[in-house]
């Protein structure tokens, strides 16, 4: 076996772990497989995050991880697959950060992780055991990588951008809120 045949069995190795563990992860929010909440229960979830309305978004979210996930187990469009994938881990790494980097103590390591392999793998491209060489790469072309991360990159960014603001109206409100309960305790 050459080196060139390691490389694409690595990489179809990658695919398929980075790319299940995401399936999976959108299966739990769309439809409720292993142990999810489904739609509904991913939608409170959302809303409880800062990421309303929360049904539409554990909607996109879900479809991004099942379909980015699908997508890189396959092989297919692979820069749109892992810029799918970067562009939805970074919306959940918006909620980890706070708690920093170990995943231990609720940190952004597993998403960092999983957004970074989907970004590596999507520069990459899928390699030779992927439906994308068996079509001749008609959907692993540099400039769809490079559409495929800008849109993601701006999505993204609207989304985290969107969520800080709700997140951060909450937190005035709630502040507002205790030092008017403050206030009345004085009369």
């Amino acid at each position: 076996m050459t080196s060139l045949h390691r490389k694409d069995l690595g990489l179809f190795a990658l695919r398929a772990a980075v790319g299940g563990v995401m399936f999976a992860h959108g299966a739990q929010k769309l439809f409720g497989w292993f142990g999810g909440g489904g739609i509904e229960g991913t939608a409170q979830a959302m809303e409880h995050m800062g990421y309303e309305p929360g049904r539409p978004n554990a909607i996109a979210s879900g479809l991004g991880e099942a379909g980015g996930g699908a997508l890189l187990v396959l092989g297919l469009a692979t820069p749109v697959a892992g810029s799918v994938v970067a562009g939805t881990m970074a919306g959940a790494i918006a909620v980890h950060a706070p708690a920093g980097f170990f995943a231990m103590g609720g940190g952004f390591e597993y998403p960092g992780l999983l957004g970074t392999c989907g970004l590596a793998l999507g520069i990459s491209g899928a390699g030779r055991y992927s439906l994308d060489h068996a079509l001749g790469h008609v959907l692993d072309r540099p400039w769809v990588g490079l559409l495929a991360f800008g849109a993601s990159a701006i999505g993204a960014a609207a989304v985290v951008t969107r969520r800080q603001d709700t997140v951060r109206r909450r937190e005035i409100r709630e502040i507002e809120q205790a030092a008017m309960q403050e206030g009345a305790g004085l009369s």
